[in-house]
């Protein structure tokens, strides 16, 4: 199944559910209303738009995700190197390595994942 599509506003939104979960969402609103500045009106118009796309679950007052932050991240990086690097993993690390400098521990942990990939 394809991970929903989560946008910017949404996903700042996200990080809040997915650290307190579950809530319930009269707490939700005042955590939003604190961390983004959000109104109790658009905290639960995001709560229902992402309840209809299959992101979250407000049962009973409580808010739960019901997709992971490791699968949003998952799907924007595909999606990234899909449209702009027409799907090459590989031209996409290189472009990435070119413009950040990397420090010797991150250099080391890429490494790591890389061999430990090739091995399982």
């Amino acid at each position: 199944m394809k991970t929903p599509k989560v946008f910017e506003s949404e996903y700042r939104f996200c990080l809040i559910l997915w650290e307190h979960e579950p809530i319930n969402s009269t707490e939700l609103v005042k955590l939003c209303k604190e961390k983004l500045g959000w109104s109790k009106a658009t905290t639960y118009t995001v709560i229902k738009r992402l309840s209809e796309r299959g992101v979250v679950k407000n049962e009973n007052a409580t808010v739960t995700s019901l997709i992971s932050k490791d699968e949003v991240q998952a799907s924007e990086i595909d999606e990234l190197v899909e449209r702009t690097f027409e799907g090459s993993l590989p031209a996409f690390v290189a472009s990435f390595t070119k413009r950040k400098d990397l420090s010797p521990d991150e250099v080391a942990e890429i490494r790591r994942m890389i061999d430990s990939y090739g091995e399982g």
